[in-house]
């Protein structure tokens, strides 16, 4: 079975976050913005499981940009944990920088999905 890096890593970084909920409800007693985190983050991998069974080109396309969106809106919710010191920087960059990771990946699959559709489309007219 082939190796698939956006699920394993989506997978892996949700685990992070369910943790990172975990010790932000526990140990900072911070209840509204971590929700919103777990829910974008979380919510990164279960598109991006979705989008294997996609019905056509387009909808994984359309799957994927939904990801993306949700990865975006992941960063900004630990931005600003950080920013309100509920995340200090070591917390912040390393966790962080697996957002951005995520993010870049599922960004890249986007532009070689949709380069992919254009040229396809393109060579049946």
């Amino acid at each position: 079975m082939k190796n698939n890096v956006v699920k394993n890593k989506s997978f892996d970084f949700a685990v992070r976050i369910i943790r990172l909920y975990q010790y932000l409800n526990n140990d900072k007693k911070e209840f509204i913005l971590s929700k919103q985190l777990l829910r974008s983050a979380t919510s990164v991998g279960a598109i991006i499981r979705e989008a294997e069974h996609a019905e056509s080109k387009s909808d994984f396309i359309h799957k994927f940009s939904i990801a993306q969106k949700e990865a975006n809106e992941t960063v900004y919710w630990l931005e600003l944990l950080k920013a309100t010191d509920y995340l200090n920087e070591k917390e912040f960059e390393n966790i962080n920088n697996d957002a951005i990771s995520i993010l870049k990946l599922i960004t890249s699959i986007l532009k070689t999905s949709k380069n992919s559709s254009i040229k396809k489309t393109s060579s049946i007219n």
